[in-house]
């Protein structure tokens, strides 16, 4: 992925504009996902008026655990490399990736990464252009528009491939999911008693609906409203609310200029679980190499490309990372 990429979704693929493209309804998806938030609603209900304290506690912490394993193992660790981490940690990360049923690892990060080349165009395949709805969660309940599938093929995820964790997740995706959100109902039931029943709505109905809708956030919410402090003409941008649901993804315009940042964030640290995380993580030898980007370069996208809400710097130094620069470097370099 190059910046110039990213820098001018101009909604044209090798200089041609896009084609008028008729959704059509995929109605077994349409009938899931209904389901599934019908689930979700009736979950909460459970979660608030039936749930043991112990449960809901749990139930609170399988969400951030389920969340991060999208945020920092598919998003910024599986998909922009922004660290490294050892084979223990990447199996957890894999792990709770896998029970937010966001598919396989493969899946996730090829649709992803085509998002960051294909930014709102044809290619993209949650394309914010086509509306809330689209880019949010409808997108998945209609066929791919030819031009997704076409460039999806050239998306490159061999180095994904290359990672056993990856290709054993890949090959019993479906087993894995069934069996880790079984042993997570279980908890509950066998530790202090708590029925199967309200275990089941709260901590799997409740959890993977909530999870579903604030990963969607940041292909829909954050591509609509918010300041662009790096560059005023993509469609991301920084949005507050995003980033308190997501534990720190809503910062996007900055992402989407910067998209191996670890903090994914130039003030990641607040309101950025994520990365407080990451941090804590490193400190314990579990990842390694975070990637940074100096601040000079941060400052020169602010003032030449972006809308004139970033302060310039600010009044705290911090250094960020990014990928599509040779002036990107080690954390502690």
């Amino acid at each position: 992925m190059h910046i110039s990429s990213l820098e001018k979704p101009d909604k044209s693929i090798n200089g041609k504009p896009q084609s008028k493209y008729k959704r059509e309804i995929v109605w077994r998806n349409v009938f899931a996902h209904l389901m599934i938030h019908l689930m979700g609603l009736y979950g909460l209900y459970v979660f608030i008026v039936s749930a043991k304290i112990l449960t809901c506690a749990y139930a609170f912490m399988m969400l951030i655990g389920t969340g991060m394993g999208v945020t920092i193992g598919a998003h910024r660790f599986f998909t922009h490399q922004s660290f490294k981490a050892n084979f223990p940690f990447r199996c957890v990360m894999a792990a709770m990736f896998t029970m937010s049923g966001e598919n396989s690892i493969c899946t996730w990060v090829r649709d992803h990464r085509q998002h960051h080349k294909y930014t709102d165009t044809d290619a993209d395949p949650h394309n914010s252009t086509r509306g809330f709805f689209f880019s949010h969660c409808g997108w998945l309940m209609v066929r791919k528009h030819p031009e997704v599938i076409e460039k999806g093929k050239t998306i490159d995820i061999s180095d994904l491939m290359a990672d056993p964790v990856v290709r054993f997740q890949e090959k019993h995706y479906v087993l894995l999911y069934i069996a880790l959100n079984t042993a997570a109902i279980m908890v509950p039931y066998l530790l202090w008693g708590e029925s199967l029943q309200v275990s089941f709505w709260t901590t799997y109905a409740l959890r993977i609906t909530f999870v579903y809708n604030s990963s969607w956030l940041v292909n829909s919410l954050a591509h609509l409203h918010g300041i662009k402090p790096y560059n005023k003409k993509i469609k991301a941008v920084e949005n507050l609310l995003v980033s308190l649901l997501t534990g720190g993804e809503g910062w996007h315009n900055f992402h989407h200029i910067f998209p191996s940042d670890y903090r994914a964030a130039e003030y990641g640290k607040a309101y950025d679980l994520s990365t407080i995380l990451l941090d804590s993580m490193e400190k314990l030898g579990l990842v390694y190499d975070l990637r940074l980007t100096p601040q000079h370069l941060v400052n020169k996208w602010a003032k030449n490309f972006g809308d004139g809400s970033h302060p310039l710097g600010g009044e705290e130094e911090v250094t960020l990372a990014t990928q599509d620069t040779p002036l990107s470097t080690n954390k502690h370099l």
